[in-house]
């Protein structure tokens, strides 16, 4: 067995460096929720690495929860954040609301698809940013391919966020990308309170594709004002419930 090992560990490695996965590992960002991080391959968000995020069912159009979820883990990476956009309809305060404020935001309108691809792109390779965010309807794995391997070489985080500008259009988010992973992000009715308001947004969190990992759905309450998800009370409730069902099922 132990000759097995570096021979099983070589392969792998060439492998990587045929798809663009292997080569220089740069660590993970983890969400910092128990339940989710567990599901995910390494822990976390692969950093040096290109990530997908769209919203799901009526917010495919306007994709408010995926933008985000996506400005949350943008929030979470030091340094400045390049984000690019096709059109100028970025809502500055919605962003600060979940930690990412206006002093830490590039913003670059770029117009078009392409434009917004080969600014990302660049931005990866300049390597001085916490992350890159690009507003893209479509994503070619050509292009996906770049993204990614401009991110690996740098170490910086690259965040498509999928958005369309007619609920047509986001077929084009089932075609295979170069993506690390492929996230789905729907807004749910947040929680009752005891007096008259509106309780902390509430968002379903599906992984649709991981490298090496499973999809899965999960329940979380929108991000904080640092960028931090959090497992809603009655969900955890329902968790440790169901453990302890296990539990005893199997004692």
């Amino acid at each position: 067995m132990p000759a097995v090992r570096p021979a099983l560990a070589e392969l792998r490695a060439r492998i990587g460096q045929i798809d663009g996965t292997g080569a220089r590992q740069h660590g993970v960002l983890p969400f910092g929720v128990r339940e989710l991080d567990r599901r995910l391959p390494q822990g976390g968000l692969s950093l040096g690495a290109l990530h997908e995020v769209a919203g799901g069912g009526q917010g495919a159009v306007d994709g408010a929860a995926a933008a985000c979820f996506v400005a949350g883990i943008a929030a979470r990476m030091k340094g400045q954040v390049l984000w690019c956009v096709t059109q100028a309809d970025l809502f500055a305060p919605g962003l600060a609301q979940v930690g990412l404020p206006p002093e830490r935001v590039i913003h670059v309108e770029a117009g078009d698809d392409i434009s917004v691809l080969a600014a990302m792109e660049e931005g990866l390779r300049h390597g001085g940013l916490g992350a890159v965010v690009g507003d893209v309807a479509r994503l070619s794995m050509t292009a996906s391919r770049r993204l990614h391997l401009a991110a690996k070489g740098s170490g910086t985080i690259g965040l498509a966020l999928r958005r369309w500008r007619r609920q047509a259009d986001a077929s084009d988010f089932g075609q295979p990308t170069a993506a690390m992973t492929r996230w789905r992000v729907s807004e749910l009715p947040s929680a009752p309170l005891p007096v008259p308001g509106i309780g902390r947004a509430r968002w379903l969190v599906e992984l649709i594709r991981a490298r090496a990992g499973d999809s899965f759905d999960l329940e979380l309450e929108a991000c904080d004002g640092a960028g931090h998800l959090r497992l809603p009370a009655d969900v955890a409730d329902r968790s440790a419930a169901a453990a302890g069902g296990r539990h005893i099922a199997l004692s």
